[in-house]
Order: C-alpha cells, then sequence, then structure tokens
C-alpha cells in the first residue's frame, strides 16, 4: 500500500492508503521523493478546474516531482534511475508515494543530482518553452514581469541572460520582490498600491515595454500587461486563466497599440521533452538560481495546509516543496 493525496471534492484535499499500481508495456513506477505545488494546482482544487474524471484518483492534481524508477517496463528508462515526473497536469499524480507514468513523462536526471534543485526543472521547463514563443522576434529591450513566483523569477533571469533590461517586476508580496530585486530587477512594484505601468513609463523613457510577461494568471494583470506595452510590444500569457469562461479583456486599447498577444500552454507535449531537458541542465549547470524556491517543505500528511498557504500567495515563500519520500518530517512554516 501506498500513502497518497487525493481530491475529495471540490475544495477539499484529502489522505488515504492505496494499492500500489502496476506498471504495464512502456510504463515505469516511481517511487515519490519530493514534489512541488504549482499554481494550476490551486486552480485545480479550489478554483473549479479539476478534471472531473481524476477526482479520487491518489495523487491528483500534482504534476510537479522527482522520484526514483523502481519497476520499469520500458527499454528506455532503468530501475534504479532518478527521474524528474512530467504528467500532463490534468491528469497528474505527484502527490503519493508511487506514480505510474509513460516512459514519455520521464526525464532522467544526471547522476548524484540534488533532488530539491532538480525538481524546479519541471516549471522552469515550462518557462523556457514560453520564452520561446514570447521572444520569437525580439532580441533585447525594455521588459516586464508580472507576477514574482517561481515562474516569474525564472522569466526575469532568462531575460537578463537574452540581454533585456531594464526589467520591471511586480508582485503583491514584498518579500518576493526582494526575491526579484537579487536576480537583477532594475525595479520592483508591490501591487495593488503601485502602478506597474507608470513604472514603465518611467524606466523607459515613456517609450513602454517592449515586452511584458505575465506570469501572475489574473484577468487585472493581463490587462495591466497591455497598458504596460510599447506600440506594437508583445504581451506574453503564461499564467492560468482566472475563470473557466469568457473573460474581460482591453481588446481597444490592444488594437490600438497593435499588441501582439502570445497564449502559451502545452509544454508537456514538446518532442522529446526539450525544455525540461535544457531546464535540469541549466539547473545543474548554475545559469539558472532556483535556492529561493527551497525555504519551505512540507509533509505529505500537511499537504492540504500547504495548499491553502500557496493559495494566500504563499506567505511570502517563492515555492512550496511536499517532501513524500520514507513519510519523511518536514520543515514547513
Amino acid at each position: 500500500m501506498m500513502r497518497a493525496a487525493f481530491l475529495g471534492a471540490p475544495g477539499r484535499l484529502e489522505l488515504a492508503d492505496f494499492p500500489v499500481p502496476e506498471p504495464g508495456d512502456g510504463q515505469v513506477l516511481v517511487r515519490m521523493e519530493l514534489a512541488s505545488i504549482c499554481g494550476s494546482d490551486v486552480h485545480s482544487v479550489y478554483g473549479g478546474f479539476h478534471n472531473p474524471v481524476e477526482m479520487r484518483r491518489p495523487g491528483y492534481p500534482g504534476h510537479e516531482g522527482v522520484g526514483e524508477v523502481v519497476v520499469s517496463r520500458s527499454p528506455l528508462i532503468g530501475e534504479g534511475e532518478k527521474v524528474l515526473t512530467l504528467p500532463v497536469g490534468n491528469v497528474g499524480g505527484c502527490f503519493g508515494e508511487y506514480q505510474l507514468l509513460r516512459d514519455s513523462q520521464v526525464v532522467g536526471l544526471p547522476p548524484g543530482a540534488d533532488p530539491a534543485r532538480a525538481l524546479m526543472a519541471q516549471q522552469l521547463g515550462t518557462t523556457i518553452f514560453a520564452m520561446r514563443r514570447f521572444t520569437a522576434d525580439r532580441v533585447t529591450g525594455v521588459a516586464a514581469v508580472i507576477g514574482a513566483g517561481s515562474a516569474g523569477l525564472f522569466f526575469l533571469q532568462q531575460l537578463r541572460a537574452l540581454g533585456f533590461g531594464p526589467i520591471v517586476v511586480s508582485d503583491l508580496n514584498w518579500q518576493r520582490l526582494q526575491v526579484a530585486g537579487g536576480l537583477g530587477a532594475a525595479v520592483t512594484v508591490q501591487a495593488p498600491g503601485h502602478s506597474l505601468a507608470s513604472a514603465v513609463q518611467e524606466a523607459s523613457g515613456g517609450a513602454g515595454a517592449d515586452l511584458v510577461v505575465e506570469a501572475a494568471g489574473y484577468d487585472s494583470c493581463r490587462a495591466e500587461a497591455i497598458d504596460a506595452l510599447r506600440p506594437s510590444g508583445t504581451a506574453g500569457y503564461f499564467g492560468f486563466p482566472e475563470t473557466d469562461g469568457d473573460a474581460p479583456f482591453p481588446a481597444f486599447r490592444a488594437f490600438r497599440k497593435s499588441a501582439r498577444i502570445e497564449w502559451v500552454s502545452g509544454a508537456q507535449g514538446e518532442p522529446g521533452l526539450r525544455s525540461f531537458r535544457q531546464a535540469v541542465t541549466r539547473i545543474g549547470d548554475g545559469s539558472i538560481e532556483v535556492g529561493y524556491c527551497l525555504r519551505d517543505i512540507y509533509p505529505l500528511e500537511q499537504l492540504p495546509r500547504a495548499l491553502e498557504i500557496a493559495r494566500d500567495q504563499g506567505h511570502g515563500a517563492v515555492k512550496l516543496t511536499v517532501a513524500i519520500g520514507h513519510r519523511a518530517a518536514g520543515s514547513g512554516s
């Protein structure tokens, strides 16, 4: 038997014991060590975005995890290999002691890789995938990032590496903005009391931003991205939709600016999981810093509470990690 969290009802995550699944051809069984909470998990549990078919399935909706392959029915992956697990979010199963996956849903980790740091390659991989779209025809320029969670701070680091600047970062939380400043944000803006658009105008000499990345997931932030753009600038929308249905959008303002608008999703469907493999490499070689994501770790039994904290802006933490292997005692705060 294994211990796992599950969505017992909309808005209610529970824990119970379940049979350990048996892999079939082309599948692997992974003994999970760590998982992390994504903003989309919060939407799935509390926002009505859950997959009804997955209700009560062990490990759902977690989709960011690392662990060790203990049974392999695939010639591509050996038993004993440490892997980053990459299920599609709406069928994720990372919040349990074991997870069954197709061999196309894992990426091997280098020998000796720190599992906690490697775990961040899931979120980083999605942002690498997105940045290819957002910067397809932009070389450098003034940039802004809305949201200083793990995704927003990964975007910040990539923008700096590409030569964008100055970069303005906004968030609701001052602790996260402190991290952004340490990672090279030229200007930080604490919402809602201060205006991102005004800060961008000042930083750009009145021109506006060449690229605004929205990584918070609110309709107001998507509108704010348009306000901060220069004419013909790009608004890159990464944040999860706020509602399941139509949403308000400043279409006329976007029209007047001839804004280029890019939505992005589906990184797990990329051939060869290229972006995630690059993420593992970039964390390993230190070109992307992730240490600030590792502050708060909760044991699996405290996952329901950790998810509530994630809903409340993480209480200042950039990322929340769940210790799953061996039912480890955590250091959650």
